[in-house]
């Protein structure tokens, strides 16, 4: 099959491109220009350079393809807001408008859980739950927290694709992985934590009671790669996560073991919170472009349980994660060590 895939040289995106690849699909790839490319220079693919607000480079990358997986996103926990709605919602909407035009069969979107909220619940939702994404942090009104940036511009996003795609009658899936863990990743929290336990931390954020869910970003890949072959139609979600949540503190110390590090001590949130909230004041005062190494965004993961029912997505594509969760851990931390992040 013919597929147009953005974010291609992404952690998440990159992984699509190899399971592609492997099950024999022609992939062309929407690329910035002036992108890091380390992720998938060993494949040899089809380039379009461009970006989500170029319409001219849409409509070229739209062309003669029968499916289109969208990854690419603003996915981060700072910066301004703009950035986070031009990216995450005027992109999509550019992207879904090109691919009508060119008669695009599927379009895939990656959406996220997060549209649903990570505020603390004992229940795990599913794709009917109410879209919920603003968390409500301590002084939220007066000092905004970042990660709502994104988790709510990818709300807006589902909503206003899927009002498009009503009104023009174009059939939609949302792909919405949990947490994703796995080679090549740098950004999702994982790595930044080995790697603060590795310089030395002996305390950091954390609970021994609460329940997170997690997928390792090769089974994921096999996720989309299914999802080209699904017949949905009308504008549909799927939430695509390991079988069953973990326990966040047995999660990190399988990680810490399997790279041969002590797990620190966790420190409870009525420690930490307020660090996490002054620091993020003292960087937004202060007009500082990268992130503090606490915000209360992240800090909440560490202490809420984030759970989700992963059935649909067996029931209606047959997808189901089967891997095992140590193996996956040590394959991920054997490639940092290997290409010597750690």
């Amino acid at each position: 099959m013919k597929v147009l895939l953005t974010g291609a040289n992404g952690f998440i995106g990159s992984h699509i491109l190899d399971r592609l690849i492997e099950m024999g699909h022609d992939v062309r790839c929407l690329i910035r220009r002036n992108s890091n490319l380390k992720n998938i220079e060993h494949i040899d693919c089809e380039y379009v350079y461009g970006d989500l607000l170029d319409c001219d480079a849409l409509n070229k990358a739209t062309q003669n393809v029968e499916a289109v997986i969208h990854t690419a996103a603003h996915a981060k926990d700072w910066g301004d807001y703009d950035l986070f709605y031009q990216s995450n919602v005027e992109g999509t909407l550019n992207l879904i408008k090109a691919s009508k035009v060119n008669a695009v069969k599927k379009i895939i979107l990656t959406s996220s859980i997060s549209v649903y909220g990570e505020e603390h619940s004992t229940l795990a939702k599913n794709e009917k739950s109410p879209l919920n994404s603003h968390y409500k942090y301590f002084l939220d009104s007066i000092f905004p927290c970042k990660m709502n940036y994104y988790r709510d511009t990818k709300r807006i996003a589902k909503d206003k694709a899927s009002e498009f795609a009503k009104k023009h009658n174009i059939d939609l899936l949302f792909i919405e992985p949990v947490w994703v863990f796995g080679e090549r990743e740098f950004g999702t929290g994982f790595y930044d934590y080995l790697n603060t336990v590795r310089s030395g931390a002996k305390f950091l954020p954390g609970s021994n009671s609460n329940y997170f869910h997690v997928i390792y970003v090769k089974e994921l890949a096999k996720a989309y790669e299914r999802a080209i072959h699904y017949d949905f139609k009308g504008c549909e979600a799927l939430i695509i996560g390991n079988s069953s949540p973990i326990l966040m503190n047995d999660l990190y110390t399988m990680l810490c073991e399997g790279a041969g590090l002590k797990k620190p001590y966790n420190l409870p949130k009525y420690i930490t919170y307020p660090v996490a909230f002054v620091m993020e004041v003292l960087w937004t005062m202060l007009r500082v472009k990268t992130p503090p190494i606490l915000t209360r965004g992240r800090l909440n993961m560490f202490y809420d349980n984030i759970m989700f029912d992963v059935s649909k997505a067996k029931e209606v594509m047959g997808f189901e994660d089967k891997s095992d969760l140590k193996e996956s851990i040590d394959k991920t931390i054997k490639w940092y060590q290997e290409n010597g992040y750690l």
